[in-house]
């Protein structure tokens, strides 16, 4: 299994970054795209057939998913969407709406996203199988609740061979993060900022406590992303270090790892 890391300036698209979205390549399964912030689609191209990947999103806060309307324009009216399949978009309960509203042609209205995507909800379907064309299991997700205002998910995402990566989407603190990263080869992590008073709750990380998170969960390597253009990332890096004595990477595009 194979990490990329495609955007993961937090907030907003950074001056050196798209914001977040990250790339999943396991052998034998359709590519995986985690969130798709502003710019992600830009990036993609450089992998991949961006019309081939399943798209999994966290959450739906604008830059996570809001380049998922010209991932649509791309598979209806690309060189390749002659050939384009209905592929998987798995995201909160929503989806479908929320996307639509975006990809609208006039105001009111809902873009039916049917025609291009497969659309399921991780509160119906938490656990997902991503078979090879050989009918084999490649990679299994498994999304838990996370702590951020919208319905937000963290993922767990483990391959055929057992290698794990987790992916806290965005969120504040919380148990239920700490269960879901048990074990990871690799945790990617957002740190929003540094631990200083006043922060309001609730919503995201410090460097400290993604460091704390993966020190409890037991992780191989942490890796840390969602830091906005305005927060000093190698501050951030350090808070997480005080904390967590393996290795500690910050997520910068095209960063691509072998989980």
């Amino acid at each position: 299994m194979f990490l990329t890391v495609l955007g993961c300036s937090g907030s907003i698209g950074g001056p050196t970054s798209p914001a977040s979205g990250y790339l999943v390549e396991v052998e034998g399964v359709a590519p995986v795209v985690i969130d798709m912030g502003p710019g992600v689609l830009g990036a993609l191209q450089r992998y991949i057939a961006p019309e081939d990947a399943t798209i999994l999103l966290s959450h739906l806060h604008a830059d996570h998913c809001l380049d998922v309307p010209g991932l649509l324009v791309l598979r209806r009216y690309g060189p390749e969407a002659e050939r384009a399949v209905r592929v998987p978009l798995i995201g909160p309960s929503g989806t479908a709406y929320r996307i639509g509203v975006a990809s609208a042609e006039e105001p009111g209205a809902i873009d039916d996203l049917s025609d291009t995507f497969e659309v399921s909800s991780w509160d119906d379907t938490p656990d997902v199988e991503m078979r090879g064309d050989d009918g084999v299991v490649g990679l299994r997700v498994r999304a838990d609740r996370v702590d951020h205002p919208p319905e937000s998910y963290g993922m767990r995402l483990t391959s055929e061979s057992g290698r794990v990566l987790v992916y806290s989407g965005d969120t504040a603190y919380c148990d239920s993060l700490v269960h879901l990263a048990a074990g990871a080869h690799v945790f990617l992590c957002e740190a929003s900022w540094t631990h200083e008073e006043g922060r309001p709750p609730g919503i995201h990380m410090s460097g400290a406590e993604a460091g704390r998170t993966a020190r409890l969960a037991g992780v191989g390597r942490l890796v840390l992303t969602h830091i906005p253009p305005w927060t000093d990332r190698e501050a951030v890096r350090a808070e997480a270090a005080a904390e967590f004595d393996g290795e500690v990477l910050l997520a910068e595009p095209d960063l691509r790892l072998e989980v």
